[in-house]
């Protein structure tokens, strides 16, 4: 396999990817899709899951069943290729288990690729919760052949709007690369409509030990069924980026700024929309996300 590595010295350190925190509530576990790039949030399509109201964080019950449909574009530079996605996430609350699942089909990389992943997030008592999610790729060489993921989270302060989330992964890719992360994050909801999520996270990739470190900080406004808008920032190393077969970057710098927007439109259906920005040293990434979402009884 051919690596391009950057001519700028190598990381010490290294943070994972920047998955949006599990929160006990339909779609808000991360999916565990492609390696898109560690540092996006909800690797099913390019924006992060709106965050949900302290309320409903208390009682995963409260939470109806979820549907959303999406379409994603994106163009990159150094002749690349423009990319396409569309997709179904969906997930439903019985009991104490908010389960979740994913399929995805793309086109990166002069590639078509598919993904399918599941999930579960378990509310074990009034303050504690957790998460677990795998996937797996058709074999395209930016799918994993399997990943795992799995949170833990705990309520904090006497109104419980501070969640803490300590978090590992495990990703095995068909180039034979591996990635193996742990991370520690923190949202807080303030009492009007904001709310604060931040994450570290440390990965090393093998071959090699590249060991590198990453991180993202977020900021909503608005309220569960009425609009949200969502801002995030993340930045660190990557390990290992695969951009098509034989070809991957390794232990490099990256970027990535997305704004994302969603919107009741009525009692139980809205859409979302979003944009965002993704570089690095070898190629520039712009691209927009549409989805309809539907809430169920």
């Amino acid at each position: 396999m051919r690596h391009l590595t950057p001519s700028f010295p190598r990381a010490g350190s290294t943070l994972v990817h920047a998955t949006a925190m599990a929160l006990g509530l339909a779609l808000s576990t991360p999916p565990a899709h492609a390696q898109l790039s560690p540092l996006e949030p909800a690797l099913a399509s390019p924006q992060p899951v709106p965050l949900p109201d302290p309320e409903a964080a208390q009682d995963p019950e409260a939470r109806p069943t979820e549907l959303l449909l999406y379409t994603s574009r994106q163009r990159l530079s150094a002749g690349l290729g423009d990319w396409s996605e569309v997709g179904v996430r969906g997930s439903h609350t019985t009991g104490a288990h908010v389960l979740q699942g994913e399929l995805a089909t793309m086109k990166r990389f002069g590639e078509s690729g598919r993904f399918i992943g599941i999930g579960d997030t378990y509310s074990f008592d009034a303050d504690w919760f957790g998460s677990l999610s795998v996937g797996a790729g058709d074999g395209a060489s930016y799918l994993p052949d399997f990943r795992v993921d799995a949170f833990l989270h705990r309520k904090l302060l006497a109104e419980r709007n501070l969640i803490a989330s300590l978090g590992a992964g495990y990703y095995r890719a068909p180039d034979g690369h591996t990635d193996r992360s742990v991370s520690i994050g923190g949202t807080y909801y303030f009492s009007g409509p904001w709310i604060v999520q931040g994450e570290v996270r440390l990965n090393r990739s093998n071959p090699g030990r590249v060991d590198t470190q990453q991180q993202f900080l977020a900021l909503t406004w608005g309220r569960d069924q009425q609009t949200q808008v969502t801002a995030r920032h993340a930045w660190g190393g990557e390990g290992y980026q695969t951009i098509g077969v034989g070809t991957a970057l390794t232990n490099f710098k990256s970027h990535q700024t997305s704004l994302n927007l969603r919107h009741w439109l009525g009692a139980d259906w809205g859409v979302v929309a979003g944009v965002e920005r993704y570089s690095n040293p070898f190629y520039r990434r712009r691209g927009a996300t549409l989805a309809l979402f539907w809430e169920l009884p």
